[in-house]
């Protein structure tokens, strides 16, 4: 049974339990020489490895650690106290050799000496070192917790980058989970140190009362010798507990201030003996101090040779070293030789750049938001706008590109489809736009400016008018939210441009795996690819999701044989959505409330759509455009979306016109309505043509 134990899982429990008996249980004097001499070795081992430690999680078991050896010393405390106090009378090796002999070191046959210089030990341990590293240790944790936030949507921005994979972004977000709880647990940790400092000076006090009054009264010592004896024993056990506390204390100093992730060593001498320079100039001062009269001339005069002569070391290695190609170098000079003997080529299809689909260009100071090492709040907010597209209109939308662009203003960004600008805006960080949707209370102080996306009136104002802008009744956001709506509304308004014949491709790869027969069946045996790609494109150009692609296809492989008309087969596939179509204009109503064409002005659009040009006469455009404007307005005011309802031979027509104008005004078929929808006509387009 014990073969199948595992030892090293039980050394934590042992030391526990052995930790917490010293507590109660007496020890002799031997035991408790061994136990001291175990404390020591134990703080230098913390010390060296503190030393060696090149970053805190390393060591992260330090607080654990720094609790355990404070545990050690207050129990050999209590153990020793109890020797101290019954066996004093028995000598100055009543409590063991090893307080006996710190005794004697320290006192020097003064106790006078001894217990000041005691008292010196435990204030630098208590005053300087402990508070010093337990303030580190307190600001390291705050801001490690303040920093969290940005180095997690630092993380989301490799990830969404592609920089990095799902394993390294989980191995990142645990090493900042851990550094809080890290430098969190130092905090407090930290505390044990300097609770140990103050029970030290309590512990010798005590000693050293108690210890006098126990051998005068209960051992009828003389008080001298008395004195002499539990001052002896007082110092020594405070000694021989005080000198591993101050080890251990400097180790945790050591972990908690250390920056970077150099070892110690190296960062000593890179840093403190690297400039000549500055070393000459040390010399040069202690030299002259060494000539001044009265000073110790010898140690001066030694000290600034000494120094003189690291620096002449120095400063001949580094001529060396500058005289030595690095590798970089010689891997730098053969690129730039490969690159000449490229440019000696023949021109080649390599130098044709291909144009990006979608771009993003920024002006210099608006960098940060892009910026993956500044934790760029927008690469986030991209990331969010493709996955809200992608679940909304049914494929993914390409990648968007982004480059900073110094003919830009500075704070300008200009958004690009297949490299022609489609939008463009500028953003100031720190600031909040201020839009005005119509109905605030008062005007702001800041920078007047127009929403880029909605063409709104708005404001550029600092962060502390924010709160008071909200007060009136403004719509207040940050420079990231104003860049990443512009370029979500710029893509939902160009998705059928976004969806090339590669993305068509890469939706049926997608469907196939849920669906292979269907898509093997259909495409391209029934249906061509680029039919679909045609159908696909006018039902998104319509403002129409296409997340079902098993009714899409399986319409469209329905009516293909029957016509090869894209806008017919479009209008059948939206007969087949028509259920996904009005719910998409009318989530959750029974009634439809809608507009409907004047009789008069039907029967003027179906002449004009069976003339050969199939257009509309200019004057009567215009009027058609006014009244469907002037309805929009009416039915925006009410809550309601503007849905036109015509037969389903001027579908297409009049959503081709009606669209470029007033983009959000929809136009449905007869057709398209489901059977258990009710019709109720709230408005009439076109009264006044028919008459």
């Amino acid at each position: 049974m014990f073969s199948r134990l595992n030892l090293t899982s039980l050394a934590g429990p042992i030391l526990v339990l052995m930790v917490l008996t010293l507590f109660i249980l007496p020890l002799p004097p031997f035991l408790l020489d061994l136990f001291f001499t175990f404390n020591i070795a134990v703080a230098i081992i913390v010390l060296m490895v503190s030393i060696n430690t090149k970053e805190p999680l390393d060591f992260s078991a330090f607080p654990v650690v720094l609790l355990m050896t404070t545990l050690l010393r207050l129990a050999l405390n209590v153990a020793s106290t109890r020797i101290i106090l019954t066996n004093g009378n028995q000598g100055e090796a009543a409590a063991g050799k090893v307080i006996e002999a710190f005794g004697h070191f320290l006192i020097g046959g003064n106790i006078a000496v001894g217990i000041v210089v005691f008292v010196i030990l435990t204030i630098i341990n208590f005053v300087v070192i402990t508070k010093g590293a337990g303030r580190i240790a307190e600001v390291s944790a705050r801001f490690t917790l303040d920093a969290m936030p940005g180095k997690q949507m630092a993380i989301d921005a490799d990830l969404n980058a592609g920089l990095i994979g799902e394993e390294e972004a989980r191995r990142r977000r645990k090493t900042i989970a851990q550094e809080a709880d890290f430098f969190g647990s130092m905090d407090g940790a930290s505390k044990f140190v300097r609770g140990d400092a103050v029970a030290g000076i309590l512990i010798i006090v005590i000693n050293l009362v108690a210890g006098m009054i126990v051998g005068v009264i209960s051992h009828d010592m003389p008080f001298a010798q008395a004195g002499k004896t539990y001052t002896l024993l007082s110092i020594g056990d405070g000694l021989v507990a005080q000198i591993p506390g101050l080890i251990i204390s400097t180790a945790a100093g050591i972990v908690v201030s250390r920056v970077g992730d150099n070892d110690l060593s190296e960062q000593l001498l890179g840093q403190l003996f690297s400039k000549p320079t500055t070393l000459y100039i040390t010399a040069a001062v202690i030299g002259v101090f060494g000539l001044i009269p009265n000073m110790p001339h010898v140690a001066f005069l030694m000290m600034a040779a000494g120094i003189a002569s690291i620096a002449y070391w120095t400063e001949k290695r580094s001529r060396e070293r500058a005289q030595e190609v690095p590798p970089e170098q010689v891997a730098a000079a053969q690129a730039a030789q490969q690159a000449q003997e490229q440019q000696m080529q023949e021109v080649g299809w390599h130098d044709v750049a291909p144009v990006d689909p979608v771009g993003l260009e920024v002006g210099y100071r608006i960098i940060p938001l892009v910026d993956r090492n500044q934790d760029g709040e927008l690469l986030r907010r991209i990331r969010g706008i493709r996955k809200k597209i992608a679940q909304e209109l049914g494929f993914l939308v390409p990648p968007i590109h982004i480059r900073d662009n110094l003919e830009l203003k500075p704070n300008a960004y200009r958004i690009q489809l297949k490299g022609v600008d489609v939008g463009e805006g500028e953003a100031y960080l720190g600031q909040f736009l201020a839009i005005n949707p119509g109905r605030v209370l008062g005007p702001l102080p800041g920078t007047p400016t127009t929403d880029p996306t909605f063409g709104l009136p708005a404001t550029w104002i600092d962060a502390h008018l924010k709160e008071q802008a909200q007060s009136l009744g403004y719509t207040v956001v940050d420079a990231s939210t104003v860049v990443a709506t512009h370029i979500s509304n710029l893509l939902q308004g160009h998705a059928a441009e976004l969806l090339g014949r590669e993305e068509v491709q890469q939706l049926l790869d997608h469907l196939s795996k849920e669906f292979p027969k269907l898509v093997e069946d259909i495409v391209p045996k029934v249906v061509p690819l680029n039919v679909l790609q045609k159908v696909l494109q006018g039902l998104l150009d319509e403002g129409m999701h296409i997340r079902d692609m098993r009714t899409i296809l399986e319409t469209l492989a329905e009516h293909v044989n029957k016509t090869a008309d894209v806008d017919e087969l479009t209008s059948a596939v939206r007969v087949g959505l028509g259920r996904a179509i009005v719910h998409q204009l009318f989530p959750g109503e029974t009634e439809l409330q809608v507009i409907a064409l004047d009789p008069g002005l039907e029967q003027v659009l179906l002449q004009a759509s069976q003339g050969r040009g199939g257009g509309l006469e200019p004057g009567l455009a215009e009027t058609i455009l006014q009244q469907a404007s002037q309805l929009t307005e009416q039915m925006e005011n009410q809550g309601l979306n503007s849905v036109l309802i015509t037969p389903a031979q001027l579908r297409p027509l009049l959503s081709r016109f009606l669209r470029r104008s007033i983009p959000q005004f929809r136009v449905l078929s007869h057709s398209e309505i489901p059977d258990n929808k009710t019709i109720r006509i709230v408005g009439v387009l076109g009264g006044r043509v028919a008459a």
